[in-house]
């Protein structure tokens, strides 16, 4: 048997000629530890850089969560954009409604606006354009959000952005475009892409690759390097879940299907754990 081995098996260290094979059991067995040595100090070296690779890939996917004062901050650099009224809406749709990107980017103007022009405090997003095919309503309560559509749909038809010829109906604009328009005056464009599920169904969806590109540089142009696209619905559902209110209902706002999908989501810190133990009676 020893002499049927070869380098290509073992892997670790030229085998010798059979002749010089070793014939004893001591020489047999000490040839043994080292072949096992050999052998589990490769696939230990191997199993650990998967894992650092993993945590690393891990850690890349999960975006940031942004402080009151990063919000502050974002919101005043990002008057260095070239489309200063667009970018900051963008920014406060993912914010304050916990919109995808891929969301914000085909949603229509008359989702958002009835044909007086008036906005649309409840605003249905439609099941073809949502993660997994689930419709679910957002709010535009918030008035940072509003004053910042309000802007945007100013400068829509101030540069004839998919406008329409007067301003009796839908502010004056195309009520089929999209709300958010590109540099060129166009939607963004979709890339259909496919995913394989937990239970290992295979999903086809829709991103908008552009859009989610531009947004992290808004997050780098700022100085916040570890934010991303997703750095928006992470902060809505944390700073959400910090004030108090129960998770099931968080889920809900962010239309995940399963609660699981919604831990990835937080980052509670220490204090706010503390603060639970506190109030638990």
């Amino acid at each position: 048997m020893w002499a049927g081995l070869d380098a290509k098996t073992s892997g670790c260290a030229k085998v010798q000629p059979a002749l010089n094979f070793p014939r004893t059991s001591r020489e047999r067995s000490r040839y043994a530890r080292k072949e096992a040595c050999c052998f589990l100090s490769r696939n230990t070296r191997d199993f650990a850089c998967i894992q650092r690779s993993s945590s690393t890939m891990s850690e890349k996917r999960r975006a940031a969560t942004l402080r009151p004062a990063q919000v502050r901050h974002l919101r005043a650099t990002r008057t260095t954009s070239h489309q200063p009224e667009r970018d900051a809406l963008v920014l406060l749709l993912g914010l304050t409604c916990a919109m995808r990107v891929t969301e914000i980017a085909r949603v229509l103007i008359c989702d958002l606006l009835l044909p007086s022009g008036m906005l649309r405090k409840e605003v249905s997003l439609r099941a073809p354009i949502t993660e997994g095919c689930r419709q679910r309503c957002v709010f535009i309560t918030h008035q940072l959000v509003i004053d910042a559509l309000d802007l945007y749909i100013e400068h829509r038809w101030a540069e004839g952005l998919g406008t329409e010829l007067a301003r009796a109906m839908y502010r004056g604009l195309s009520p089929e475009t999209t709300l958010i328009l590109s540099h060129k005056g166009s939607s963004f464009a979709l890339t259909n892409k496919r995913r394989t599920l937990v239970g290992g169904e295979v999903e086809d969806y829709w991103a908008c690759d552009a859009l989610q590109q531009h947004v992290s540089r808004l997050y780098r142009d700022a100085g916040l390097h570890d934010c991303s696209s997703h750095s928006g619905r992470r902060t809505f559902a944390t700073r959400l879940v910090g004030q108090g209110h129960d998770i099931e209902v968080v889920q809900r706002l962010l239309g995940h299907a399963h609660l699981d999908h919604t831990d990835d989501y937080l980052d509670v810190n220490a204090a706010t754990i503390a603060e639970m133990f506190t109030m638990a009676l």
